[in-house]
C-alpha cells in the first residue's frame, strides 16, 4: 500500500467519522497520522532521477508567487504589470516553466511570478504542481488569481491543495512553546482554559509521532491541527491576496459583493480596470516601507531610497546603507511622520515609518 492510498484511506476515514465527544481523540490520531504522511510525500525520494525544477533566482525587495487554474489571466495580468512577455492564449496550460518578471512601484522592485497553473491533486504531483507549490513556499505574499465568472469552488480548491502542503494562508504561527527533552516524560501546560484539546489527547499525538519526552506549553486556545503543525515545524506562514479577475463579464452587484469580501481585489488584465489598486494592496501586504537618507548640510536624497520592512528600526536603517555603521552610530536625526517633531534626535531602538528621512551621525 503506497503514501497516496494511506492518505486517501485516512482521509475517507475522517469523512466518515461523527464529531463527538467519543470520537474526538480518534480523530486527534487520524489527523497526525495523514500530517505524517503528506511530510513524508514532500521529502523527495533519493532514488528519484533530477527532473527539471523552477531554479528562479530570488531577486528585488520581496516576492511574490502567482497561483491559480489554468485560463483564469496570470501571464495577462504579468505581461501587463511588468515589462515581461508571458504567453497568453485562450487554452489551458500555455504556460509550463515558472516565469519571473519585476514590478516597479515605489521606488520598489518586487519580483512576481508566473507559476504554471494548479490543478486538483497538484499536493500528490499532478501536472508538476509539487514544484509550482515548492517555489510558492519561498514567496513572501502569494497572489491567488481567480475567475470572477466562477464560483468560489476554486478558491476552496487552491487552499486546500496548499494547506495540505504545510502552507497557510493568512493565519499566525500557533502560540504554542514545543521542546523535545532527553528523559522525563511529557510535561504538558496551559496558560489559558483549552476547549479544543486536552492532556491526553497531547500525549496520543505526541506517541503517534514516537516522542515520549516533551515540554509542551499552550499559551492560547489550539487545537490537534496547530499542535500537529508545531509538532512538524515545516509549516509556511503567509499572506494571501486573493485576485478575481474578468470583472467586465459580472454584474455590477457581483463585483461589489466579490470586492467586499477580506483580502480581496476585483481586476479585469483584458480592460486594465482597478491594477493600480492591486499595486496599492500588494504594497500593504507586503509590508513595505520606504526610508531616504540625508547627508548633512545637503537636502535628502529623494531620488534614491532604501526599502525596509514595516516595524525595522534606525539599527536595521543603518545596517542598509553599510554594515559598519551600526557599530559608529551615535544618534540619528529623523524627519516624518514616525516622530513627534522634525528633525528628532533618536537612538537606535526608533522604530521607523514610511517615507521618513535619516540623517545618520557617527562618534
Amino acid at each position: 500500500m503506497g503514501i497516496l492510498e494511506k492518505i486517501s484511506e485516512i482521509e475517507k476515514e475522517i469523512a466518515r467519522t461523527q464529531k463527538n465527544k467519543a470520537t474526538e481523540y480518534h480523530l486527534g490520531l487520524l489527523k497526525a497520522k495523514l500530517a505524517k504522511y503528506r511530510s513524508q510525500l514532500l521529502e523527495p525520494s533519493k532514488k528519484a532521477e533530477k527532473g527539471e525544477g523552477f531554479d528562479v533566482l530570488k531577486s528585488g525587495d520581496a516576492r511574490v508567487a502567482l497561483i491559480g487554474f489554468p485560463s483564469v489571466g496570470k501571464s495577462t495580468l504579468l505581461s501587463t504589470l511588468t515589462h515581461t512577455e508571458s504567453e497568453a492564449a485562450s487554452y489551458e496550460f500555455t504556460t509550463l516553466t515558472c516565469i519571473p518578471g519585476v514590478i516597479q512601484y515605489r521606488g520598489a522592485n518586487i519580483q512576481l511570478l508566473d507559476l504554471p497553473g494548479i490543478i486538483e491533486g497538484a499536493a500528490q504531483g499532478k501536472g508538476r504542481g509539487r514544484q509550482v507549490i515548492a517555489v510558492a513556499r519561498t514567496a513572501d505574499l502569494v497572489l491567488m488569481m481567480l475567475d470572477a465568472t466562477k464560483k468560489d469552488v476554486h478558491r476552496s480548491l487552491l487552499e486546500k491543495e496548499l494547506e495540505s502542503v504545510g502552507i497557510r494562508l493568512n493565519k499566525r504561527r500557533p502560540n504554542i512553546y514545543f521542546k523535545i527533552k532527553k528523559g522525563g516524560g511529557i510535561a504538558f501546560n496551559s496558560t489559558c482554559p483549552l476547549t479544543k484539546i486536552d492532556e491526553k489527547m497531547v500525549q496520543m499525538i505526541l506517541h503517534e509521532y514516537k516522542i515520549f519526552n516533551a515540554q509542551v506549553l499552550f499559551r492560547e486556545d489550539c487545537g490537534a491541527e496547530e499542535l500537529i503543525d508545531v509538532i512538524s515545524d515545516n509549516r509556511v506562514y503567509l499572506p494571501c491576496l486573493y485576485c478575481y479577475n474578468k470583472i467586465d463579464q459580472i454584474s455590477i452587484e457581483e463585483v461589489d459583493r466579490i470586492a467586499r469580501q477580506p483580502n480581496s481585489v476585483v481586476v479585469s488584465c483584458n480592460l486594465k480596470l482597478n491594477l493600480d489598486g492591486l499595486l496599492d494592496e500588494l504594497w500593504e501586504y507586503l509590508a513595505l516601507i520606504r526610508v531616504y537618507t540625508k547627508k548633512p548640510g545637503q537636502p535628502p536624497d529623494f531620488d534614491d531610497c532604501l526599502i525596509l520592512r514595516r516595524g525595522v528600526t534606525v539599527e536595521h536603517v543603518c545596517h542598509a546603507i553599510h554594515r559598519t555603521l551600526a557599530d559608529a552610530f551615535k544618534y540619528a536625526l529623523v524627519w516624518g511622520t514616525s516622530t513627534k517633531y522634525s528633525p528628532q534626535r533618536v537612538g537606535s531602538n526608533h522604530v521607523m515609518a514610511d517615507e521618513d528621512v535619516i540623517q545618520v551621525v557617527k562618534k
